[in-house]
């Protein structure tokens, strides 16, 4: 084995390692908006927010299962999002786990699992929020960035 091979070995491992530190951190991040009510769900309400507030916005996540990557309107969006969140330094970041968002970010008032497709984290700009969990992520999002890695993929932890 070549010294290329053994670090290339040794990268995967420690890339293996962040992206599952980084779900970890997703899911802290996920659970505590939720309490403090600073999550935007869905598409269309994310657009909204996006619109009116987008100082309010502190962390972007989209998410794709194998259902939806043939659904041209919702890439669109995608495509649409992220180049916002690019313009006004919102870090973004893929999930591939669309049920597993559904669950931690709950239902709708009619019990409904709410469109996770699109999650914002907010903040209000007057009382910017602190997470240890949101400055992991935003390393993680800059670490990858620095490596062209525009929308991480990460992987949320198995229940």
């Amino acid at each position: 084995m070549t010294l290329e091979e053994i670090n290339g070995q040794m990268n995967t491992m420690e890339n293996a390692d962040r992206v599952q530190s980084a779900g970890a951190a997703l899911e802290e991040l996920l659970i505590a908006a939720k309490k403090q009510d600073y999550l935007t769900v869905g598409v269309y309400e994310s657009a909204k927010v996006m619109n009116v507030d987008p100082d309010s916005v502190a962390f972007c996540v989209l998410a794709t299962d194998e259902e939806y990557e043939c659904d041209i309107a919702l890439q669109i969006h995608f495509t649409l999002i992220q180049a916002f969140c690019f313009d006004n330094d919102i870090n973004v970041v893929r999930v591939n786990d669309i049920e597993r968002l559904a669950d931690l970010v709950g239902a709708d008032e009619t019990g409904e699992p709410k469109d996770a497709h699109c999650i914002l984290v907010t903040s209000p700009s007057a009382n910017p929020w602190k997470d240890p969990a949101l400055d992991k992520l935003s390393l993680f999002c800059e670490e990858s960035r620095s490596v062209y890695d525009w929308v991480p993929a990460i992987t949320l932890p198995e229940r």
